[in-house]
């Protein structure tokens, strides 16, 4: 079986056999840009952050590794896509602007960062990484790294090499890892009940 054909990732394999495989598809894709828009507003409490964080990575991390890593690119192309044509998908918005003029702010990075996180995340569930939280979760790793750099540079480019670090990573690393590492449980403990129904 060869993985550029075939995803090894949870939800491609659960309708595989459907007759309506796109029809799947497509609400898959509905659905996630549905949970991560609501996840972009959802604030909760996180120590050691003083600040309340939003539930968008950890929503991204989930269903990327549910998806596999075609799904998961076109999930957060449609997610971006809906944000750039002015709806009210992205953290912030529309109290801080909304569609292109939005995602050229500050966040701006952040966004482009996280299609390429989803698309690493699910290509690791294509090879099956998706069963193993531990390698699962490194595959995470590297997508958390790219976006929290390409979001950072995009904030030292809108406000000044001096605030990459301050500014771009800092707030966000210890909340992204825990977030990362409740995303690298949840998926292999779906497989895992999945596995036994089946």
């Amino acid at each position: 079986m060869s993985n550029s054909t075939h995803s090894m990732a949870l939800a491609p394999r659960i309708v595989e056999s459907s007759s309506v495989r796109m029809l799947h598809y497509g609400l898959l894709v509905v659905f996630g840009v549905a949970l991560i828009a609501i996840s972009s507003k959802l604030k909760v409490p996180l120590w050691p952050n003083p600040t309340p964080v939003t539930l968008q990575t950890l929503a991204i991390f989930t269903l990327s590794a549910a998806y596999g890593s075609r799904l998961a690119l076109a999930t957060l192309a449609a997610y971006l896509a809906t944000g750039a044509f002015g709806m009210p998908v992205f953290t912030g918005t529309p109290e801080q602007g909304l569609g292109l003029a939005y995602m050229a702010g500050p966040t701006g990075g952040y966004l482009a960062g996280f299609a390429i996180m989803a698309w690493l995340t699910g290509l690791a569930a294509d090879y099956g990484w998706d069963k193993n939280p531990f390698k699962l979760g490194a595959a995470m790793l590297v997508g958390e790294a790219i976006m929290l750099t390409m979001g950072a540079l995009w904030m030292g480019y809108l406000f000044g090499s001096d605030k990459i670090l301050a500014w771009g990573v800092g707030p966000f690393i210890v909340t992204d890892l825990i977030k990362l590492a409740i995303a690298a449980a949840i998926v292999p403990a779906v497989w895992g009940l999945f596995a036994r129904k089946r």
